[in-house]
């Protein structure tokens, strides 16, 4: 009697495991999930191109690089240029213009402690690791 006892349970475990094992093997139908949506099947197709090699840059022809240190061309629709002296953040490699966090640019030239003025545009949704500041992202920046 006690056999039976713990061979009843053990075999209901043993037949539900089975049956959840068992979905999606076959080829058969896929079960629809509760809001209608399908399940993926099939993997993404890579992208053919291949990405450049590290350390290299790929510049779109007719588009002017800035040099480093300073704008090569006057600022776009929508940039804004703000000037001042840079503070550096909380965490490392963080630095900040009036309490706007500065993302890309030359890093010889974007040192805390050093008066700049930095073109670029404002990006308030983009996520960073730095602590605190609106993140902007710099196209241009020299000392002043």
């Amino acid at each position: 009697m006690r056999t039976l006892r713990l061979a009843v349970p053990a075999l209901a475990v043993c037949v539900a495991l089975s049956a959840c094992g068992g979905q999606g093997v076959g080829g058969g139908t896929p079960t629809p999930t509760p809001t209608g949506a399908q399940p993926v099947t099939s993997q993404p197709t890579p992208d053919p191109t291949p990405p450049p090699a590290t350390g290299t840059t790929t510049v779109p022809p007719g588009v002017k690089t800035p040099k480093p240190g300073g704008p090569s061309t006057p600022p776009g629709v929508g940039a804004t240029t703000l000037s001042g002296t840079l503070q550096g953040g909380v965490e490392p490699g963080c630095v900040l213009l009036d309490g706007y966090l500065l993302l890309g640019g030359p890093r010889d030239v974007l040192t805390p402690g050093a008066r700049v003025e930095v073109t670029g545009r404002v990006e308030p949704g983009m996520m960073t690791t730095c602590q605190q500041g609106t993140p902007f992202v710099v196209t241009a920046a020299h000392r002043s």
